[in-house]
């Protein structure tokens, strides 16, 4: 029996003409990520790529902590890679993509990510962002200087504190991690979408039908709310044990 369903949609949104997100979905090893490029002049869809073929080339047969050393490994690598690239291209350039992974393994999730593309969990109707932004307005928030219901909207909003191919000397990935049930509901993407839904709106998107209905219904009301960044969704449904 398959232990997972899932789908994985993308587009440029209303206003751009190419698209710097790209999107892995690897069932088969309980294995899902998002990441959005940053840096301009096409370099972002350069390290989004990266990082999304870096992960998609994981070996099978890996248990669940050789899974999360090889993302490790692979980000960290994947990091020096794009700062070289970025060199090359000259004093000032960057080179850089969000990320967040998901594994589900053995009745166990972890979460790792560096940026603002997000990830949610739905369990029993009840929608919790697990990931919390690497970005400017996250601090203030922080700081108490700025309320989190105006943080989507301020001025500053799209500026992140942290990315794979940033000015960091090495990259360092959060980690969330905590036990799965059947019937949850896990939701990886990028800013563009999370900057137009409410979490009210995920969570009735992320709920209705099957997994690939939900993903396919996210896009659509992203786009329907005028999303102007491109937008990503990766949304996986446990049916089992997270058993691949």
């Amino acid at each position: 029996m398959d232990q997972f369903r899932s789908r994985a949609v993308s587009h440029p949104g209303t206003r751009r003409g190419h698209n710097e997100d790209m999107a892995v979905a690897r069932p088969d090893l309980g294995l899902w990520a998002v990441a959005d490029g940053a840096g301009g002049h096409k370099a972002g869809d350069v390290a989004s790529e990266m990082i999304a073929t870096t992960l998609e080339t994981i070996p099978g047969a890996l248990n669940a902590d050789e899974m999360l050393a090889q993302v490790r490994l692979r980000i960290g690598a994947t990091h020096a890679a794009l700062q070289e690239c970025a060199a090359r291209m000259g004093e000032g350039a960057l080179v850089a993509s969000t990320v967040v992974v998901l594994i589900v393994r053995h009745g166990h999730f972890a979460c790792l990510w560096a940026g603002d593309s997000r990830a949610y969990l739905l369990r029993d109707g009840v929608l919790q962002r697990i990931t919390r932004d690497h970005s400017l307005v996250q601090e203030m928030v922080d700081a108490g200087q700025l309320d989190e219901a105006d943080a989507e909207g301020h001025p500053r909003a799209n500026i992140i504190t942290r990315a794979v191919g940033d000015m960091a000397e090495t990259m360092e990935l959060d980690k969330v991690t905590g036990r799965v049930a059947a019937g949850d509901r896990f939701l990886l993407c990028s800013d563009g979408l999370s900057k137009v839904l409410d979490d009210a709106t995920i969570a009735d998107l992320l709920d209705a039908g099957p997994a690939e209905q939900a993903a396919d219904g996210l896009l659509a009301e992203a786009l329907a709310r005028n999303a102007t960044d491109n937008v990503t969704a990766v949304v996986t449904e446990v049916i089992g044990d997270g058993r691949p």
